[in-house]
Parts: C-alpha cells; structure tokens; sequence
C-alpha cells in the first residue's frame, strides 16, 4: 500500500467520476487509494515510521478535519455529538433505523496505519461504490469516527463509545489524566470541544438499527485460510490492570543488594508469571507500560508502576490469569519487602455479536462472492467500539485481511487488493441492509 503521499481528495455527492474516453474503468478502490494517500502522513513520526494521533492532540485534530471534509464533499449532513465523535449523514439523522459503519481514526504510540484508519477510509470508499451502482437508500446511512479508541493518551480504550452507551460515567470521565496531568475535559477544550456536554446518549444509539464496522484483522487468522475478508464472531473479555509495586528507594552505587527493598526485581518477576500464565490456559497477559520513580540510572526504584493486559476466550479462562498473575505477585513482593496495590483500570466483558445481523452479512457475502465458498467467521482478542456499542444497537464486524499478523505497529499491513475487497464487501453489506 502505498502510505507517504499526498493524493487529491476523493469524489463528490454524486459519486466517483466516471471514465471518460480512453480511461480505465472506475474501480472500487480508486476513492480508496486517493483518500489512504491523503490521509497517510498525517501523525507519522519521520523516525519511527509509526503514527501519534494522540485524542485531542494536533495530529487528531488534522483527521477530524479531514473527516469533515469527506464528509462535506460528498454532500452529506456532518456533525459532532456531545462526546466529540463525528457522524456524516446520508439521508434524515433523525428518521431513526440507521444503518451506521465507520471505525477511528487516533492510534496508539508509533502504531500502524490501518489499525481504524482502514474503516473510516473504506467507509467513505463503499459509499462512493454504491453511487457508482445507483443504489437507492431506504434507510438513513452514517460514517463515523469514534474518538480515542485506542486509549493511548488516557489510559482507557473506546472514551467516546463508552460515553455515549453510557458505559464510562461522566464523573469517571473527568478523572481521566494524560501523562502530563491534564484532564480528559481540559483536553477536548483545548481542542475547541466542550466538555460540559459529554455523557450518555441514548437517543442518538435509539436512531441506529444497525453498526457495521471494518477493520484490519490484528492476527493472522485470514492470511492462513487464504481469505481476504472475514466476519467477527465475537470480542474475547479482556481488561488492563495496575500493579503498584512500593520499596525504598536508595543510591545505586552504595547500598548493598542484601540492604535493598527494589521493587523492579519483583516487577520483573510478575511479568515472566504473566507469561507462565497466559501459556499454561492458551490465553493472552502483557506488559506492556511501565512507569518508575524516581526513574533515576543511579537509584534503586521507589515505585514500580506496571499495566496488565490480559484477554482469553473465556471469562473463567480470563480470571484464572489475571489472579495467577496476581498470587505470583503478591508472593514475590511479601518475600522481598514491597508492598503492592493490584487495582482494575477497565474491564471489557465477552461480546457475541448479534447472531441474525452476523447471519445476515454472510448471507450478503455469500451470495455477491465469487469463491464459491462461506465467508470465514472469526473470533478477535481485539477490543473495538463495535464491542461497546453492542450492549445498545445491533453490531457486527468485518476483517480485512493482514499478512503479517503484527498490528500496534508500522508493520501492520493490507494489500491493495485486499483492502479493495474490504471496500467491495462493504458496499455490498450497506447495499444489502440500507437499500433493501
């Protein structure tokens, strides 16, 4: 794919143009490739290779705009809710029975640049695939791009969609603080947002009959099948946990090994129980941030500071880790004289998405394919905003395929071809819910 260029911006209202006399026939992904060009350099560190499009931050603010101006181009109602996520309209926002796709557009630290990216540019793509064909909407459609999905800058994933399902409160909200010190409210302020609006919104979620939301598969599930495009079947339960590991901090050149409480050995100590955990259940334990003070070369640690990522198949599978890990921890801390806090930060139960809705997109791919084969429907140890608001509104998932497996990182990856495919079986899925 092509990432570092820029590109002119994609079609109007009416749709993509048409090929005049001597062009190639329009293709599918030609709004895609103009729009991923535009879009690519913005946030990328020139070092890393990787994108820093931090919530609130300018390089997020530089994608809102960008969104608007999709939005816009095309022709379509654009407004941003009270929890600062965009929404572009095709047809009346208020008839209700929407059908609504969409992903993010922010990343974590140096992270890839399809992780949610690949959504709301292949979004914007399918709509131009369906003007292309002439569908006729029956039902209102909408694009969005949820803010801060990825938790990078708060230390909470999915800050928007929880908000508006209702799922984060608004005075936990409030208590949100960068590394920095500064509040989730000051931030959006900064951005010229208004924080006194955020909070549930169960009118907008009572509009939308259906969220569909593509992605880049984070794993190599599809890659090992030969598919381009797969369904979610369901988010595993996953949640990130503090351990708070407490010694006495002291000179490193002159206190002896057998005069120290430092908290890092029994920090190192958990994160290889972690990994001794997560192999003996086949599920997932990382960590994966680590904060220390007084971070001094020559001093020994008074705090160790570390962040647990743990998701399995199972919630019993997923509570086994999390309290092996912490047993192995609190064993290794009375031993060595460092007291330890274990406090849960966010949890995200099971998601099963809605069975008719999952049936209904393979049903639509199936019979628009050409492989003459079912559509893989796969499991994801990924959280996503369509995991949060599947609680509210029906949702369902589809997955790009990724070759490398990686994701969270410059090396995450989507053919052309691929994302191509993503954009036709969109089209193809919004054809079939919204112009039925």
């Amino acid at each position: 794919m092509p990432t570092g260029t820029s590109g002119q911006g994609p079609a109007g209202a009416a749709g993509p143009t048409p090929p005049g006399p001597g062009r190639q026939p329009w293709r599918a992904g030609d709004s895609f490739l103009a729009m991923w060009r535009e879009l690519a350099p913005v946030g990328r560190h020139p070092e890393s290779g990787g994108y820093r499009r931090y919530a609130w931050s300018a390089a997020d603010l530089d994608c809102r705009a960008w969104f608007r101006a999709q939005a816009e181009a095309r022709g379509l109602t654009y407004e941003t809710d009270r929890n600062g996520n965009q929404w572009a309209w095709l047809g009346d926002p208020l008839a209700g029975d929407a059908v609504v796709t969409g992903s993010h557009l922010d990343s974590v630290p140096d992270g890839g640049a399809f992780d949610g990216p690949l959504g709301v540019v292949s979004s914007f793509a399918a709509l131009d695939e369906l003007h292309r064909r002439g569908a006729e909407f029956t039902r209102p459609l909408a694009i969005t791009n949820f803010g801060d999905e990825e938790g990078a800058r708060f230390g909470l994933a999915c800050v928007g969609s929880r908000l508006a399902a209702g799922q984060l409160t608004v005075a936990d909200a409030h208590r949100l603080r960068d590394a920095d010190g500064t509040t989730l409210p000051a931030a959006m302020e900064a951005a010229g947002y208004d924080p006194g609006t955020i909070g549930p919104d169960p009118e907008r979620l009572a509009r939308i009959g259906a969220f569909v939301e593509l992605h880049v598969e984070q794993g190599r599930a599809l890659d090992l099948t030969g598919d381009p495009v797969g369904i979610a079947s369901a988010i595993w339960p996953h949640g990130r946990w503090r351990f708070d590991f407490r010694g006495e901090a002291n000179h490193a050149g002159t206190t002896r090994l057998a005069d120290r409480r430092d908290p890092m050995l029994t920090y190192a100590e958990t994160v290889l129980a972690a990994r001794r955990e997560a192999e003996l259940t086949g599920a997932l334990a990382t960590f994966g941030k680590i904060a220390v003070e007084p971070n001094g070369v020559n001093a020994i640690p008074s705090l160790v500071r570390g962040w647990l990522d743990s998701r399995a198949a199972d919630q019993a599978t997923l509570d086994a880790v999390v309290t092996g890990v912490e047993r192995a921890a609190r064993e290794y801390a009375e031993r060595a004289g460092i007291d330890l806090d274990v406090v849960r930060e966010s949890f995200t139960p099971v998601v099963e998405f809605e069975h008719a809705l999952r049936d209904e997109l393979a049903k639509i791919l199936e019979g628009g394919g050409d492989t003459g084969r079912p559509v893989p429907v796969l499991g994801t140890g990924a959280g996503h905003d369509a995991g949060i608001l599947s609680a509210s509104v029906p949702t369902a998932m589809l997955f790009v395929r990724n070759p490398t497996g990686i994701s969270h990182s410059p090396a995450e990856h989507a053919a052309e071809d691929d994302c191509t495919a993503g954009v036709e079986a969109l089209a193809d899925v919004l054809e079939g819910l919204a112009c039925s």
